[in-house]
């Protein structure tokens, strides 16, 4: 039983889910008054993540069994596809229950987020849309946070456009290491296609900048601009990390520009609202 857990946690991509989850409820919290938010924020959107890790690795697992990767639970069989099924779709109509229990307008935030990555699961990931439904799904992030907030608020241009760019850096650099294996079996949205046309060099050119931009964006919002300077030069090592596409550690490297992107905007003059 131990075992099973722990293969469908991991077939839930926890540790994509769980950064954007704390990031997210990291940015309503900034901006929240006296710092509180409706304790359902965080996990009414790490259970719609989790919902969409689930769905991904259940659909892609005829994919992924051809490409033989062994690292996937549902292809050494550790889980069963049909649990997989179950449990994303449990955590999907929680997901929608507890972001109704906070507002209407907070789950239809959340649906669309949700809805979104779906249907990237579903084929998007095939074609050109692949990257906007990254640009899409991460520039709501903030419009989530800032839902859940007194009033409902629109967060700053700079929060959205930022997000949604990280999201798009964070897309290419997810496909860098599996670009072999998409090529194989099909998939060639616009990651795919930018590699076998000109080259991963400049895919990861096109990582850099991306990765990059949010800092940017910051330092040009920042009241406190020698605290933006000095997250875009935390930002750099990161984004030159994360531009390798070693897998694990890329990613790890997007999640920390994320973080320093957070930090600024909680003490770098740059609101949320």
């Amino acid at each position: 039983m131990l075992s099973r857990a722990r293969a469908l946690i991991t077939t839930g991509h926890p540790v994509e889910m769980l950064a954007i989850t704390a990031l997210t409820a990291a940015l309503a919290a900034q901006a929240a008054p006296r710092g509180m938010v409706p304790v359902l924020t965080a996990p009414a959107m790490l259970a719609g993540l989790l919902s969409i890790g689930w769905s991904n690795d259940a659909l892609d697992a005829p994919r992924d069994a051809a490409a033989g990767r062994t690292d996937k639970p549902v292809v050494t069989g550790a889980i069963s596809v049909r649990a997989v099924w179950i449990a994303a779709f449990a955590a999907l109509l929680a997901a929608l229950a507890m972001s109704l229990a906070i507002g209407v307008v907070t789950a239809i935030i959340l649906a669309v987020i949700v809805g979104a990555s779906w249907a990237y699961n579903l084929g998007l990931k095939s074609t050109l849309a692949d990257v906007l439904i990254a640009v899409l799904v991460f520039g709501l992030l903030p419009v989530y946070a800032a839902s859940t907030l007194p009033g409902r608020p629109v967060p700053a241009w700079y929060a959205i456009a930022g997000a949604a760019l990280l999201g798009a850096g964070g897309h290419f650099v997810i496909a860098l290491p599996d670009l072999a294996a998409d090529w194989a079996t099909g998939v060639n949205g616009l990651a795919q296609q930018v590699a076998a046309r000109w080259g991963v060099g400049t895919m990861r050119g096109v990582v850099l900048a991306l990765l990059l931009s949010p800092s940017v964006l910051l330092l040009l919002a920042s009241s406190r601009p020698w605290v933006a300077l000095a997250g875009l030069g935390a930002a750099v090592p990161l984004a030159l990390i994360a531009a390798r596409g070693t897998g694990r550690v890329s990613l790890w490297a997007v999640v920390g520009i994320g973080a320093v992107d957070a930090v600024v905007f909680g003490v770098g003059g740059c609101p949320l609202i």
